[in-house]
């Protein structure tokens, strides 16, 4: 078992350039999750990853788009 070390690499010389977040970055509020659990039934699950897959996206993806969808407009409620 070998005990190389691997270091970090430099600081830039500039605070700015590796403290602030890079042009063109997602800002923080597109970036943000919260994780949200709902009981369903394990046939609705089914109908639900089926769906999914035949179009491609992920179960939560479709679940993203579907709330947002029907949530459209209520921002701030």
């Amino acid at each position: 078992m070998s005990a190389e070390r691997i270091g970090f690499g430099a600081r830039p010389g500039a605070p700015d350039a590796w403290v602030r977040r890079g042009e063109g970055g997602p800002a923080k509020a597109e970036v943000y999750t919260a994780r949200l659990t709902v009981d369903i039934t394990p046939e609705l699950r089914g109908r639900i990853r089926i769906a999914a897959f035949r179009r491609g996206v992920t179960m939560a993806a479709l679940l993203r788009e579907l709330l947002e969808a029907r949530f459209a407009g209520e921002e701030g409620a």
